[in-house]
């Protein structure tokens, strides 16, 4: 069984080396879509609870969330951001049944990266 969440959080960055209006400070709302894939429990008939999985994404993106992403990685494109956030998801679903499938990063309405 899959199931997955969406959460947006807002942050600025720069492109260092960029060639381009991007190597300057910008903001961005960004929208992070996670999918796990794991067994349905008999007892309580679920992968996960939403809760849980509400709040184990919270807490990957209160360390990103209105912030200078260039403080926290230093180069911070779509993908990197992504593989921080991939790395922050695995780290919470330890222990539990569920898998990570699949991050997808939204860089405003039109723009996405995708591990997984």
């Amino acid at each position: 069984m899959r199931m997955g969440l969406s959460q947006e959080f807002d942050a600025a960055h720069r492109l260092p080396g960029y060639d381009g209006k991007c190597s300057r400070v910008h903001g961005h709302t960004y929208d992070v879509e996670v999918v796990l894939e794991g067994p349905v429990d008999e007892e309580t008939g679920l992968l996960m609870d939403f809760y849980y999985l509400k709040r184990a994404l919270r807490s990957v993106l209160e360390e990103l969330d209105h912030r200078d992403l260039n403080e926290i990685l230093d180069n911070p494109t779509a993908e990197r951001i992504a593989e921080r956030i991939k790395a922050g998801m695995e780290e919470q679903l330890l222990g539990t049944p569920a898998a990570l499938v699949s991050v997808k990063l939204w860089e405003g309405k039109n723009k996405w990266v995708m591990i997984g």
